[in-house]
Order: structure tokens, then sequence, then C-alpha cells
């Protein structure tokens, strides 16, 4: 792959709404990619505390099920017809990337390294970003419109216990995924004059 066409798929990775259950690339090749990003993104002190779920088929619908119900516990139920609309649409998708990062690892690098240990959970995040990142990226790079959320800690235990993840796994994002059913919204760009200094 070229830089061109790598700054492409980064140009085209967006937040995608409206996705369905239609395949785009294969089980083996989303598995591909993710194992490939769980050994090659990089972590600090090379600690690797990065840990991913996939869920697919009838598993991923189970999760938004999950999310819905703990949801309807909480929002008032005069506005929940925005929260279910929202809910089904990530049911809509083909899958879901669950994001963890192993907290026994992160309090392990704590010890081992006292001096940083106040760095070691700020590291564990940016790593786990970049993770994100990368998978998001790629899955664009094969058909996929994806878009990040954060529903943790409310659906933590739930989650936790119905796919028997251990307790040391702290769930920091899940991202659905599937075949785009409609473009991303427009975005508006910051003049980058007001985000970038270039010295020579």
């Amino acid at each position: 792959m070229t830089t061109e066409q790598t700054l492409e798929l980064i140009k085209n990775r967006r937040s995608i709404y409206g996705i369905s259950k239609e395949q785009t690339a294969s089980d083996e090749q989303i598995r591909e990619l993710i194992e490939q990003t769980l050994l090659h993104v990089p972590s600090a002190f090379n600690s690797q505390s990065a840990r991913i779920v996939v869920l697919l088929g009838e598993q991923h619908d189970r999760l938004w099920d999950i999310a819905t119900e703990v949801l309807k516990g909480i929002v008032p139920e005069g506005n929940f017809a925005s929260t279910q609309e929202k809910m089904d649409s990530f049911k809509a998708g083909y899958g879901t990337v669950l994001f963890f990062e192993d907290e026994s690892v992160i309090r392990g690098m704590q010890e081992q390294f006292q001096l940083y240990q106040d760095k070691f959970p700020v590291w564990s995040q940016q790593s786990s970003g970049m993770h994100q990142y990368a998978i998001w990226t790629l899955l664009e790079g094969e058909g996929y419109g994806a878009s990040l959320q954060h529903y943790n800690p409310l659906i933590d235990e739930k989650v936790k216990a119905e796919w028997d993840i251990p307790a040391s796994w702290q769930l920091e994002a899940q991202m659905p995924f599937g075949k785009p059913t409609a473009p991303a919204g427009e975005k508006e760009f910051k003049p980058l004059e007001e985000r970038l200094k270039w010295f020579k």
C-alpha cells in the first residue's frame, strides 16, 4: 500500500451510524486485521495491556439488547424513543468490537517501574486509543463503516457476566460496525494555522 492509499484510508475513516448486517469482508479477514493490530500497535514499555473481544451475529445483537435493558432503567420513559432508535441502529450492524485494558498488567508495570507509576494509566489509554483507531481505519479499508461508543461503565458488569470476561479487564469502548447504509455527516475543520506550528 502506498502512502497516498494509506492517507486516503485515514481521510475516509469517519463515524458511520447507518450500518447493516451485510458482510463486506469475511470473518477470517476481520480476525486477521484485529490479530495483527494486537501484535503490532505500540504500548508503553511493551506492556501489551490491550484486550479485545469481537462479537458477531447473535452475540453482537445480545450486546445491544443488554445496553438497551440497562438504559431503560436510567433514561426516563418519555425520552427513551431516541435512545431506542440509537440502540437499534447499532444492533443493525454486523458486529461489535469491545476494547478493554487489563488493569492487572498496568498495576504490574506500576510496581516494576515505580518512577513512572502515575503515567502507566495514561499510557494505557493512549495505547487503547491507537488500537481503536487502527481497527477503525482497517475496517474502513475492508468496506465496513463503524463508530466508537462509550456505554461503559453502565454495561460493564453485565458484559463481564455474559461473556465471562476476566475481572481485571476494564471496558474502554464499543465499536459497532457493518456495511454503510448512509454516508457520514459533514465534518468541519478548524484552521490548521490554529493547530499546527512549524519550525525550520
